[in-house]
Formats: C-alpha cells, structure tokens, sequence
C-alpha cells in the first residue's frame, strides 16, 4: 500500500526514459495517458476511459469472432461454494495461494454456515451448473463465453498485468469427442493470435505450454507469448484442453448415439485486460505510447492554432468543413480547444499514443492543407483537405503494418539459437529475448533450467518443428525445440 500512495503522489511533467527504468516508465506511462490507476484498495486498478476504449475494442473484435463460430455469451456467479472447488483437487491446489473468501455477510456480519469463493476463474461452478443442460448428444456442443471480472489475490500489484480483480473473458466448452475439444482449443488460440497480431500489432510465438506450465487440471494448454521492449516475455493468452477432467469431477456426461452414457470433453480459454499493458510494453517509447489504429480510442488528433479569436473563428470554421468527411468515413477523431499551448497539446497526445496529429493554423487554412505528423516515424507532411478522408484512413492501415513490422523486427533481433545451459545462463546475464534451444522434455532438466538460469522458462514447445541435436540441459537426444525467455 505504501508503494501505491507514493505512486498516487505529484510527480515530474516528463516521463521515466524506458532504458532507465523500465518498471517506472510503464507505471508513469499507464497513469499519465489515463489508462488505469489504483483505487485506494491495496492492489485493485480502476480502469480509467482511455484504457477501458482499448479494452471495448479488444473485446468488439473478439466477441465479433466466437460468435461468427456459434459461441454464445452466458453470465454466471460471482461467488463460488467452497464444495464446488474442492471437487477438483489439482484444480484448486494451483488457485489456492489466490483464492479470497468471504465468510461473512448481511448487517449483523454472520457467519457464512460455508465460505464462499470469489471467483478466481469459473470452471467448477460452470462445470456445476451447465451439467443440466446437456443430456443428449443431441445437446453438443455447448459454447459458452462470459465477459466479467475475476479476483485473484496477488502479492504483488502492476496495472493491467498483474492486479487483484482484473477483467476478462473466459470461455468454456463441451463437446462429445476429444478430436472437436481439441479442435477448439486450437481454433481459439488463433482467434488470440489474431486479436495479438492483427489488432494489436504485437507478433507472438505460439504453440503448446511445458507440463510444469500447464494449467492446473488441463490435460494441455496452448498459448501465445509477445516480446515486451524490455526483453521479457509476456504470457498473452492461454487455451486449454482438459479431456474429461472436469467432466468426471462435475459428472457432465451425455446419452450418445448408442443411448451410452458418455462424459463430455471440454475446454477453457481467457483473455484480459493484460492486452492493455501488453500494447503499452510491445510498442512504447520515451514519449508514450504507441496505439495502434485498430484499438486506438481516438486515431487522430487535431490541433487547432491561433493567436486571437478572429484566427479561432478562422481556424474552427476550416476544421468544420472538412471534420463530417473523418466522421462519416468511421475515423475516431478529437478536436483539441483546450486551452493550452500548442506545444503542450502534442507533448500530450504523443504521450497518449495517437497514431496521427493534425496541426491546422491560420496559414494552413489559406492553403486548404493541414500538417500532418506520424506518432511512429514523427515525419510532417502537408496533406491537402480535399480527400482528406480516404488519405486519413490510407495512412492508419499504413501505421498499423508499420507498428507490426517494427515490433516483429524487434523481435527477429532479440531471438537467439543456444545449445548448452551454460550458454543460456550466460546470455540471460546479459541480454533478454527469446532463446530457441533442444530439450529431451524431462521434468527435472525443466526445473534445472529456471533454477541454474534465474527464472527462466519454457515458454513454448515447437510442435511443428523436429528437434536437432541434444537437450541443452542433460546432452540426451532431444525430443522438443522450445523457446526460453524469462517473463512477466
């Protein structure tokens, strides 16, 4: 707590550079951009409305895609009985350290006859309730998503990456074979490399988790992992195949063609606002952000400039005139009359990540022009008004392949081949990025490497790729290419 009101305190107008303080820059750049901001209780954020905009159009694109596949928005409790949980032991052992309970409730504050369980996640008591509305073959599959908030009581705090509620969707499916459960899994975790690359602009390895990173109770888990600017890995998505698991914990079985009973096989998938801290660590800089256009809330800004009231008069009547055309061609665009120096307004929607700045003065209006500046490249142009709309919406689908291509060079530059543990420690001294090497897939050898390493892991399995040459840990033949980071 105390570190959070230090945090709230007035600080300096200038941002932390990031090669200075990585950790401080993006706090500072999340609180001055008006993303997010603690609350007041210990590691809980509020989610201001620039923040919340990227969000809506994370989750727009998303909720465009399950539904195109037949998913179906449900809303289930918040509060989880206590038997519900401990019907599936592996399960809860991996949530228990961040469950929170509340065993009291109404005026009088009695004593709840059974505790009940802050939703960490929803499996046990979907896994409960949707076991009555499958009976038949006839009934699958069952496609369910929710959008909410989860509790998880995290001892240490970040915005957006690690807070105690955090907001997400979570989806949970059952299918009558494990081949369509696990085409599932594999479906959505392209619909989240999508939502990575294609809106975001942040490139990600993807491929199948470690077993020492599994999901607790899943049988696999598949994941997307983005490079940060600081040379961590950040785990952005994760989807799980669960086999019959919680079927048997939960007794969710079907009649199948046969008038068999059968148990379901299902799976489980989330993605949260941790996308929102993503885009700030995958494309930020010394200014700010760096929003790409598909998720920005505002794509372009418009700086008027004038020196007395006739030039305002000048100066609004020219933007009016061409401002319809932005709108009716679907550009989130903001007019900035603040009353505030020129300069101060682009130093605030640089710092805010606005892929595109408009400065338009009294000059500019004569010559039916604006100055345009790119928040990537900083390049002015003069851009005649006349089409204005069409050259708008030309530049930002520009912007956004130049954001990606630049966050994948970073990431083709920051890739390493390694064969020896000893080779891995003495890189992760150094340097940061991802590390492909060999592995024989052994459990032990996987604990030695974040152990002798100092944290770093096997962040993806390569499953599409044969393995050459030895296990860098134990020199036996190798049975997996893997990528290693150290991550967030």
């Amino acid at each position: 707590m105390k570190q959070e009101l230090e945090e709230q305190q007035d600080f300096v107008k200038e941002v932390t550079k990031m090669s200075d303080d990585f950790d401080r820059w993006y706090t500072e750049v999340v609180r001055k951009a008006e993303m997010a901001d603690w609350s007041g209780v210990r590691g809980m954020m509020v989610v201001r409305p620039y923040g919340w905009a990227m969000w809506e159009a994370i989750m727009r694109a998303f909720d465009d895609m399950i539904k195109e596949s037949g998913h179906e928005n449900w809303a289930f409790p918040l509060l989880i009985p206590r038997e519900f949980l401990m019907k599936e032991a592996e399960h809860i052992e991996g949530f228990a350290p961040e469950v929170a309970w509340v065993t009291k409730a109404g005026g009088r504050m009695e004593e709840l006859e059974d505790p009940l369980a802050i939703r960490p996640t929803s499996e046990t008591i979907i896994g409960a309730i949707i076991r009555r509305y499958i009976q038949s073959y006839r009934d699958l599959p069952k496609l369910t998503n929710q959008w909410n908030s989860v509790v998880r009581w995290e001892m240490r705090s970040r915005l957006f990456l690690r807070s105690r509620e955090f907001w997400w969707q979570e989806g949970h499916t059952f299918h009558a074979s494990a081949k369509e459960a696990i085409e599932e899994a594999d479906l959505i975790l392209r619909y989240y490399r999508s939502i990575a690359e294609d809106w975001l602009a942040v490139p990600v390895l993807a491929g199948k988790k470690s077993p020492a990173e599994t999901f607790p109770g899943a049988v696999h888990t598949l994941t997307i992992e983005g490079l940060m600017r600081d040379g961590l890995a950040l785990q952005m998505r994760t989807s799980h195949y669960f086999g019959q698991n919680f079927a048997n914990a939960y007794d969710i079985s079907f009649s199948n063609r046969e008038n068999e009973r059968e148990l379901c096989h299902s799976t489980s998938w989330g993605m949260s606002t941790r996308l929102v801290g993503a885009v700030v660590m995958g494309h930020g800089d010394d200014s700010g952000l760096i929003v790409p256009p598909k998720v920005a809330p505002i794509q372009v800004a418009v700086v008027p400039i004038f020196r007395d009231d006739a030039g305002r008069s000048k100066v609004e009547a020219f933007i009016d005139g061409w401002a319809p055309q932005l709108k009716a061609a679907g550009i989130r665009f903001r007019v900035d009359w603040r009353d505030e120096r020129p300069g101060d307004k682009y130093a605030h929607w640089e710092l805010k990540g606005v892929p595109l700045r408009l400065n338009v003065g009294g000059r500019d209006a004569d010559a039916g022009q604006v100055e345009m500046v790119d928040r990537l490249t900083r390049e002015k142009v003069a851009v005649p008004v006349a089409g204005i709309a069409a050259r708008l919406s030309a530049e930002l689908e520009g912007f956004q392949k130049k954001l990606f291509e630049r966050a994948l060079k970073f990431q083709r530059d920051n890739t390493f081949e390694l064969e020896t543990l000893d080779e891995v420690i003495a890189h992760y001294r150094e340097k940061g990025g991802f590390v492909w090497a060999s592995w024989c897939g052994d459990t032990d050898e996987e604990a030695r490497i974040k152990t002798e390493s100092g944290g770093v892991t096997i962040r993806v399995i390569d499953e599409e790729t044969k393995p050459s040459g030895k296990c860098l840990v134990c020199g036996e033949p190798a049975k997996f290419r893997v990528a290693l980071a150290k991550a967030y």
